[in-house]
């Protein structure tokens, strides 16, 4: 499933991911979501991925069309996530994403917003 998360600063649209990913959280979800911010130019994404059950056949097919679609408007992309095999695969291939990413534990989550807004990130403390 994926969710919008709400209550994110001007300019910063942000998604949960948990459980299996599906082709309608694809469609009617992220890519409206992302078409959405792109009209006004480059985009700052916030996803926060607690846990994954992997990706339907179809939610295989939304992404890769999401990638080569949409992925070149990204400005900022903040993850936080505690799963080891997702910070492994983004340190691997985050440099696809033409934009910066960064990775945060889920505990910083919003370090991981403030960074996606402003390229800093709040003293945590």
């Amino acid at each position: 499933m994926i969710e919008t998360l709400t209550d994110l600063p001007e300019g910063v649209i942000g998604f949960r991911m948990s459980g299996k990913l599906e082709a309608p959280d694809y469609r009617d979800v992220l890519i409206p979501t992302i078409e959405v911010a792109a009209a006004g130019g480059r985009i700052r994404v916030v996803l926060v991925v607690e846990e994954f059950g992997g990706l339907s056949g179809g939610a295989v097919w939304e992404d890769l069309k999401l990638a080569t679609e949409h992925l070149r408007v990204i400005e900022r992309f903040a993850v936080a996530t505690d799963l080891d095999w997702m910070v492994h695969l983004i340190h691997l291939f985050g440099w696809m994403v033409p934009g910066e990413i960064r990775i945060f534990p889920t505990s910083e989550r919003t370090r991981a917003i403030a960074w996606a807004a402003t390229g800093e990130t709040e003293a945590s403390g």
